[in-house]
This record gives structure tokens, C-alpha cells and sequence, in this order.
């Protein structure tokens, strides 16, 4: 694949971040526009990891596709491309800085059940994710997210490393004292990372003087559990304490978690009648493709008000409660006199 290398926009442990274009010729900003990450090819382990990790996985609506990778020679030096769609909405916690503090319970809402498709997606295929943070769920122009930076994931099963991996803040007990990343891991880290989209500040409230050692013993032997903020909603509080179930064996998975009332609602309001419409009317006269339907409240009900009593039944939720309050059967009377009109300036 040609492409052109441009602005750097972010940095890694694995490396950088830059924008590129397809084609010699490309200039950036065209609709070909990607993200490519970049290391020198004698330190890319964690870059052909997520290469390796993303290929087995495969696709998924709520996580970052992979486009290719290559080799290239510049300034003197050996380079590990992967390359990705590019998200120009930045990262979670970049919206969450924008802010000035957290988004709102539906926005949570929104992202968390995003997030758990993703997570589904990446555990059914036997892998865990392992470093699940608000600056590795992407944002898009339409207002969805991914998650992305799978340079941690590993295969379920794999044998077990006393190693650190993943982002202490978000960090699982049984990671800490074990060393055990499996997609209950995740979970976890799931739940602080929704704890830190409703409250704009990391889950874990730890003094300045604090280091990571302090941090380590608090997560794996301490009593407590994550901070649940107060003025989130019963669900939301109910969903995070399935989040941060000590016990892993008893923690709920993705798949649970969708079921959630938290996140189970329906998205879209959907009309389910028997009135059909059509395009919109231009004007006050057309009306050539709306069916009028028969009303049966009343034999004195016009076909016009019929049609509109139909149509406001099949409303679900609160508007058909206001639809029904507005709609009427009486006739209007168009007689106005010249002297009932008030002027208004």
C-alpha cells in the first residue's frame, strides 16, 4: 500500500501516532485519511501484538479496524507500520478534559453499552483486552465509539506471567495479587472507566503523596471497593457493583451486563401501526398518500380527526399519553368574527 506519513497526533509506550494518507499524491485531510503506529522494528513487539490480536479477533461495529501494515526505511531506521481507522473524535478521556468534568447518564449510558459490545465481541473470540481505559475507546464523527490499543490483549488460557499489565488505575484485585488478566479483568476495568466518564476523575481517590506501590495494595488487599458516585441513577449503581464483584468467579460478563437495565434500553422510539406514511407533505393541500382508517370511538368523528386518532395510538411511550391529550373529536368551528382578532405587535 503507498501512503504518506503526517502530523504525529499522539505517543505510545509502543511508539507514535501519526495521520496518513493513501497515494503518493494524497494530501492529508482527504477522505483516505488513517491512523499509522509506528515503532522501530527491533521494539514492535507490542505493535505485532495488536496486529496479531486484531487479524484473530476480527470485525466488529464497536472496535477499531485494522487496514494493513508494512515496513518502511526512514531517517536511517527500520519502522513497524500497523495502520488504523483513524477517529476524529479523539479519546474518552480527551472529551471528558474537553468537558471540564464528566458527560451526562445517557451519554454513560451510551458509551458503556457500546464498550460491552466490543468487550462481548473480543472475549467470545477467547481473548481479553487487558488495558480497557477511557483513552483506549475512540470516538467517531456519528457519536459512537470503538475500543482500540490491543498491544496487551492476550489469548485466554495463555500461561500465566507474574507480570504488570495495563493501567494500575484500572487494574482488577485478582490482577494485582494474582496476575490473572482474563476478561473478568476487563469488567473491571469497565467499571472504572464508567465511573470516570460520570464523574470526570479517576475511580480510585488517592492522596498526593500516594505512589503506585500504595496504589497496588489498596486494589488487591484492601476491603473497599471502587468510590460508586452518589448521584448516579439506582441502575447505574447497581450495574457497577456487578462490575466490582471482588470475586471474579461472580463477577457478571459482558454478555450479562447487556442485559442490564442500565444499558438494555431500546435506543429508538419505533412506530408499530397500521397507518402508513409516506414523504412529508409540501404543502397544506398534500396529503395525496396518507390512508385515513376508520375510527371507532365515535360515529360523529370526522374522517380527518379519525385519521389523527389512529395515527396518535400507535405512539409508544410518554408522546402518545400527550398525543392523546391533544387530539379531540369535536369539530372545529371556522367562524370567526373580524372583531374576535386581537392585535399583537
Amino acid at each position: 500500500m503507498e501512503w504518506v506519513r503526517g502530523d504525529t497526533i499522539g505517543y505510545g509506550s509502543f511508539g507514535t501516532v501519526n495521520l496518513a494518507t493513501q497515494g503518493k499524491s494524497s494530501v492529508q485531510g482527504s477522505s483516505a485519511l488513517m491512523a499509522v503506529k509506528s515503532a522501530a522494528t527491533f521494539d514492535a513487539g507490542s505493535l505485532k501484538n495488536e496486529k496479531a490480536a486484531l487479524d484473530q479477533i476480527g470485525s466488529c461495529p464497536e472496535i477499531i479496524r485494522c487496514l494493513g501494515n508494512n515496513y518502511s526505511f526512514e531517517n536511517g531506521e527500520e519502522l513497524y507500520n500497523v495502520f488504523l481507522e483513524f477517529a476524529s473524535k479523539g479519546s474518552l478521556a480527551d472529551q471528558v478534559k474537553r468537558n471540564g468534568g464528566g458527560f451526562g447518564e445517557s451519554d454513560v449510558r451510551r458509551h458503556t453499552k457500546s464498550i460491552l459490545k466490543g468487550l462481548r465481541h473480543i472475549h467470545a473470540k477467547g481473548f481479553a483486552h487487558c488495558d480497557i481505559k477511557l483513552q483506549n475507546i475512540l470516538g467517531f464523527d456519528n457519536g459512537g465509539v470503538k475500543i482500540a490499543d490491543f498491544g496487551l490483549a492476550k489469548k485466554s488460557g495463555e500461561a500465566k506471567k507474574f507480570e504488570i499489565r495495563g493501567t494500575p488505575l484500572y487494574m482488577a484485585p485478582e490482577s494485582v495479587t494474582e496476575s490473572e488478566y482474563g476478561s473478568e479483568a476487563d469488567i473491571w476495568a469497565l467499571g472504572c472507566a464508567v465511573v470516570e466518564m460520570a464523574t470526570g476523575k479517576p475511580v480510585w481517590n488517592l492522596e498526593k503523596q500516594s505512589n503506585i506501590a500504595a496504589l497496588m495494595i489498596k486494589i488487591g488487599l484492601g476491603d473497599g471497593s471502587p468510590e460508586i458516585p452518589d448521584n448516579f441513577s439506582e441502575e447505574g449503581k447497581d450495574f457497577l457493583g456487578k462490575c466490582f464483584v471482588k470475586d471474579p468467579r461472580n463477577r457478571w460478563t459482558a454478555e450479562m451486563l447487556l442485559d442490564h437495565p442500565f444499558v438494555a434500553g431500546d435506543d429508538t422510539v419505533t412506530l408499530n401501526c397500521s397507518v402508513e406514511l409516506s414523504t412529508s407533505p409540501r404543502g397544506p393541500l398534500d396529503f395525496p398518500d396518507w390512508i385515513s382508517v376508520q375510527s371507532t370511538t365515535s360515529p360523529s368523528t370526522t374522517p380527518a380527526s379519525s385519521s389523527f386518532s389512529a395515527l396518535s395510538s400507535c405512539w409508544v411511550s410518554s408522546p402518545s399519553d400527550r398525543i392523546h391529550q391533544l387530539a379531540s373529536n369535536q369539530v372545529p368551528n371556522w367562524s370567526v368574527s373580524e372583531s374576535s382578532w386581537l392585535v399583537v405587535r
